[in-house]
């Protein structure tokens, strides 16, 4: 035996890595995504029916192209560029027009995966890398919302309206420090269910828990990250509540508006990106809480998960090596005896 097959190495779970399990993972996520999806297509229509699948088709496009440039292996069956697609779409406005979405799709697999290596390598969540180059891109299209409208609610598809998102009219209230509580906005039913205006992965707070307690029974993500950022939220949320109710809407409002639950759910667990270790997610986790909710209550944007997910994803390196556990069977060496002290 040579020295190299003697070695005994240790490293973090996953220790059995095919391409069947990362193929399961990734369809399993879709599977989740997929309530989220099909609400939002009840409420927008044709509009998320178009955005979902030209933006998942341009995504796989996009990375087998890529992967042929570059000489390496094109694995399109494996469902990684569908879940990086789909969370795309989810993070776009219904109706945004075609070249808009393809951009994305190129940004999204080109600069937020491709270029790191590819599958496992990226520093990022591609998704997010494609949605804030989109929003500081064009700004105008990615905050232009159309009024949900039930499909089977009659009339025609094309009459649907432009509104404001709830977290939009929050943002405008503080700005003009004018007193209207996030709680009037609208009903807590409607934000739940999906009833309002925003992102195709914004609307139905009820269709993503569905979906990420799906993944949670799977064993695909853990608790620490989503409750550790949902609950920095709220509870953030809620103290600056109390100290002005007139201006700063409630716990609740935080987490059913804009996309927190999407974030903490499918995009700040990304096992690539996110932290290795259970302390490390719920630092994760924490610090993605205290950002979104300065950028909501402070920042120039109404919405402050993508920004606040990708900053943490810079630090996970960091937070890795400081949360690092112990090794097994590790005894700390004795302490050396002071000079001078008892023999």
């Amino acid at each position: 035996m040579t020295e190299e097959k003697n070695k005994f190495i240790v490293s973090s779970s996953p220790h059995l890595l095919t391409p069947d399990s990362v193929t399961k993972i990734m369809w399993t996520v879709v599977a989740a995504l997929a309530p989220a999806a099909l609400v939002s297509i009840y409420f927008f229509g044709f509009f998320s029916a178009y955005v979902i699948a030209l933006s998942v088709v341009g995504c796989v496009v996009v990375e087998a192209l890529l992967a042929k440039l570059f000489k390496r292996p094109v694995s399109i069956r494996d469902g990684a560029a569908v879940v990086t697609g789909l969370l795309l779409a989810l993070n776009l406005p219904a109706g945004s027009p075609w070249w808009m979405i393809l951009i994305g799709c190129l940004v999204t697999i080109g600069l937020g995966k491709m270029v790191y290596g590819g599958l496992g390598q990226n520093v990022f969540n591609p998704a997010l890398v494609g949605r804030v180059f989109l929003l500081i891109s064009f700004p105008v299209q990615m905050t232009t919302w159309r009024a949900p409208k039930a499909l089977f609610s009659g009339g025609p598809a094309t009459d649907a309206l432009t509104s404001a998102t709830p977290l939009g009219m929050m943002k405008e209230a503080i700005l003009m420090n004018k007193p209207i509580m996030g709680d009037k906005i609208t009903s807590w039913t409607d934000m739940a269910s999906g009833y309002i205006p925003g992102s195709l992965g914004e609307t139905s707070a009820i269709a993503l828990i569905l979906g990420g307690l799906f993944l949670l029974y799977k064993g695909y993500i853990t608790w620490h990250i989503p409750v550790t950022y949902v609950g920095c939220v709220a509870v953030m949320g809620q103290i600056f509540h109390w100290i002005n109710p007139a201006l700063y809407p409630t716990a609740l409002f935080h987490i059913l508006a804009g996309g927190l639950i999407l974030g903490a759910l499918f995009m700040a667990t990304d096992m690539v990106t996110s932290p290795m270790t259970g302390k490390g997610q719920i630092i994760f986790g924490f610090g993605c809480g205290v950002i979104t909710v300065i950028i909501r209550l402070f920042g120039g944007y109404p919405e402050g998960v993508s920004f606040a997910i990708l900053l943490m994803n810079a630090a996970t390196p960091l937070i890795d090596r400081y949360t690092v556990p112990k090794k097994y069977g590790f005894v700390p060496p004795p302490k050396e005896k002071e000079a001078g002290g008892a023999a």
